[in-house]
């Protein structure tokens, strides 16, 4: 046996170093396949907004910065602006998550905390995921036909009664109106937040579960003051990707938002979104208002990356608390 200069002692031959085993084979595969993946999906995303850009740019050299605030869309006259809408998808979004959160963060303690036996929280757990699946348009004619009827009178009511508040303000709301897409988004972005924020609950350590009740807390005192902080980087997550879906959502927004082209503050009236923009009116424009609705689409995207970025830091920052 030949001693070398090796950190073990002894001499290894170059042939076996560079011999290509089956396992080896496989590993350096996998891990192009991965990287050949990863690569694809970033210039798919990239093709899309250059793709996107490009024909937007006859819109974007005529309105510019413009576009943004201006309230008038007159195919007519070739004058367009996405004003409404832009303030109909935050608005919509943000009531979807104002319901939404509440809800599936306290369905995630009920399902991961032990309240009931798991042959009851199993089904439950079952008939949410099921939800994803339920198409878009399912659920929009089901806002049309179950929830706009249902809700009409007690819309009315809030009107009639706290009419004196703006939000709740204007005409007798009659149907479709930003308040009713809101509803069905959350019914729509729930699963999402009970999904990821019951997988956080259930990776987090037992010892914080019992350290807490070991120093006296209560099981609820636990929830709030230990396990929720602990996993607050993971409710973030599922928020913004919740917020991320009720924005991008298209033939919800389409059939119940009512396609009115004004700002109004009440959340009983008509509305706009982008999204509701381009389903209804791509299939019959003309060349500059398709510059103009794919321009809102890049508008869209951009208020989508400020949403991820914004998540992106905010995760950050609990987890750097958290370590």
């Amino acid at each position: 046996m030949t001693i070398a200069n090796s950190p073990s002692g002894f001499n290894r031959s170059p042939s076996l170093e560079k011999k290509a085993t089956p396992a080896r084979v496989i590993d350096i595969g996998f891990w192009g396949l991965t990287l050949t993946l990863a690569i694809g999906a970033g210039s798919v995303l990239v093709w899309v907004i250059i793709q996107t850009g490009l024909s937007s740019s006859q819109a974007i050299q005529k309105f510019g910065l413009s576009f943004l605030f201006n309230g008038t869309w007159d195919p007519v006259n070739n004058i367009y602006g996405v004003m409404p809408q832009i303030y109909g998808t935050l608005i919509t979004s943000f009531i979807a998550l104002l319901l939404a959160i509440p809800i599936g963060v306290g369905v995630a303690i009920f399902l991961t905390e032990d309240f009931v036996p798991r042959y009851i929280t199993t089904p439950i757990a079952f008939a949410i995921e099921l939800i994803v699946a339920i198409p878009s348009v399912v659920l929009g004619i089901w806002g049309i036909f179950v929830l706009v009827p249902f809700l009409r009178p007690f819309f009315q009511f809030l009107n009639k009664s706290l009419g004196w508040i703006p939000l709740f303000g204007g005409g007798s709301p009659r149907g479709n109106n930003l308040m009713i897409v809101g509803l069905v988004l959350a019914v729509m972005i729930v699963p999402i937040v009970i999904s990821i924020t019951r997988s956080t609950f259930e990776v987090l350590p037992p010892s914080l579960r019992s350290g807490s009740l070991a120093l006296g807390l209560t099981r609820w005192e636990t929830i709030l003051r230990v396990l929720i902080p602990a996993g607050l980087s993971g409710i973030v997550s599922s928020v913004m990707l919740a917020m991320g879906r009720a924005m991008g959502e298209t033939m919800v927004a389409a059939m119940l938002v009512g396609n009115a082209n004004r700002i109004d503050i009440s959340i009983l009236q008509p509305g706009a979104t982008i999204t509701g923009l381009i389903a209804s009116q791509f299939g019959e424009a003309g060349r500059l208002q398709v510059s103009a609705l794919m321009y809102a689409g890049l508008v869209l995207m951009v208020l989508s990356l400020v949403v991820n970025i914004i998540a992106e830091l905010i995760v950050r920052r609990f987890q750097n608390v958290e370590r």
